[in-house]
C-alpha cells in the first residue's frame, strides 16, 4: 500500500520548490522591468537635456521647429523601443510562468494517475465500473486541459506575431 505520509512529504517538497521557482521568476521579471525603466529614463533625460541645450543655443524659429520635430521623433522612437522591451519582458515572463504551471499540472496528473492505479489494484472485487469511471473522468479532464493549453499557446503565438508585425519598421512604399 502507498504510504500517505511519503506522498504528502513529496507533495510538500514539490510545492516548496515550485514556490521558490515562482518567486525567482517573478523577481527576475521585476528586475528586468526596473532595468528597462531606468534605461529608458536615463535615455529620455539625456535626449531632453541635449534638446534643451540645442534650443537654448539657437535663435532661428525655423531651426527651433526642426529641433522640436527631431525631439518628438526621437521621443516616439524611444517609446516604441520601451514598449517593445515591456512586451518582451512580459511575454518571456508569462511563458516561463506557463511552463512552471504546466510542469506542476503534469506532476499532479501523474500523481492522480498513480493514485487511481493504486486504488484500482487495491479495490474490492466488483468495483471495476467505479474504477473505470474514475479513469475516464481523469482522461477527460486531461484531454480538456491539453486542448485549453493548445488554444492558449495558439492565442499567445497569434498575439506575439501581431505585435511583432505591428512593431516592424515599415518601408517607404507602405503607409
Amino acid at each position: 500500500m502507498v504510504n500517505l505520509a511519503e506522498q504528502m512529504n513529496e507533495l510538500n517538497a514539490n510545492a516548496v520548490l515550485s514556490a521558490a521557482r515562482l518567486s525567482k521568476l517573478s523577481l527576475d521579471g521585476a528586475e528586468r522591468l526596473i532595468a528597462l525603466q531606468l534605461s529608458f529614463a536615463k535615455s529620455a533625460l539625456g535626449d531632453a537635456t541635449r534638446s534643451a541645450r540645442s534650443a537654448a543655443g539657437t535663435q532661428d524659429p525655423q531651426q527651433l521647429l526642426a529641433l522640436r520635430a527631431k525631439a518628438a521623433e526621437t521621443a516616439m522612437g524611444q517609446w516604441l523601443e520601451y514598449s517593445r522591451g515591456l512586451y518582451e519582458v512580459a511575454s518571456e515572463t508569462q511563458a516561463e510562468l506557463a511552463k512552471l504551471a504546466e510542469e506542476r499540472l503534469a506532476g499532479l496528473q501523474r500523481s492522480l494517475n498513480d493514485s487511481v492505479d493504486q486504488a484500482a489494484r487495491n479495490a474490492p472485487a466488483g468495483s471495476d465500473v467505479a474504477v473505470a469511471a474514475m479513469k475516464s473522468s481523469l482522461a477527460a479532464a486531461t484531454a480538456a486541459f491539453d486542448t485549453f493549453t493548445k488554444a492558449a499557446r495558439h492565442a499567445a503565438s497569434f498575439t506575439d506575431a501581431g505585435v511583432k508585425a505591428a512593431a516592424a519598421p515599415r518601408g517607404k512604399g507602405r503607409r
